[in-house]
């Protein structure tokens, strides 16, 4: 099994300060998408957050909720405070802007991981790198706290100081898994499509 880290932090300016984890979908918060998922395939799950009495109000209690080590350091902190206190060795990384979690995606990457021995795997679709939806070698905790130490905080830094598995997207249509995965929600205008979107299947359906 995998451990699970929902990252759930960041200013959210995109979407005028409305935390992106509680935009819903189809009735259910982004949050509950990526739990319910992230369920199917870990054993335990974390959120890291800078809210924690607000996320705590929302998810079960055997969902942990953890604030940064390295407080103010953005993405790279959040991500660093996650891996650190997962129990397995392999952990399935999420960002909270993520709305179409899918297990199948992360055991692809976990496997591909496992044969390709690098400290990750990151699916990268029409040449961009979707970091926020890949698995990372627990190990990876180390790295991060020395880049945080020296004051690097960019999440880019750590990808070029490990051995990264790119899983095209050709590998996950080869697999039947479907590709929406790697969509996020950064802005109002992306969320609003995507529930238009959402709505229009249920209509036709």
């Amino acid at each position: 099994m995998l451990s699970g880290v929902i990252l759930a932090g960041g200013a959210h300016r995109g979407t005028n300060g409305k935390n992106r984890a509680f935009l819903t979908i189809g009735g259910e918060t982004l949050l509950e998408r990526q739990i319910r998922e992230m369920r199917t395939c870990c054993d335990e799950i974390t959120i890291v957050t800078g809210e924690p009495d607000l996320l705590r109000r929302s998810v079960d209690r055997d969902v942990r909720i953890i604030s940064d080590y390295f407080g103010g350091e953005g993405l790279l902190s959040g991500f660093h405070a996650g891996i650190a206190l997962s129990g397995n060795e392999e952990v399935w990384v999420l960002g909270c802007h993520m709305p179409f979690p899918s297990s199948q995606a992360a055991m692809l990457l976990y496997s591909r991981m496992m044969q390709g021995g690098g400290l990750a795997a990151i699916p990268f679709i029409r040449g961009a790198a979707i970091p926020l939806h890949g698995i990372y070698d627990r190990s990876v905790s180390e790295i991060s706290g020395k880049l945080l130490d020296r004051g690097r905080t960019e999440f880019s830094e750590l990808l070029a100081a490990i051995d990264v598995v790119k899983v095209e997207a050709y590998s996950f249509e080869s697999e039947g898994v479907n590709g929406k995965f790697a969509r996020s929600v950064r802005t109002d205008e992306e969320y609003q499509a995507i529930v238009a979107e959402s709505e229009a299947r249920i209509v036709k359906a």
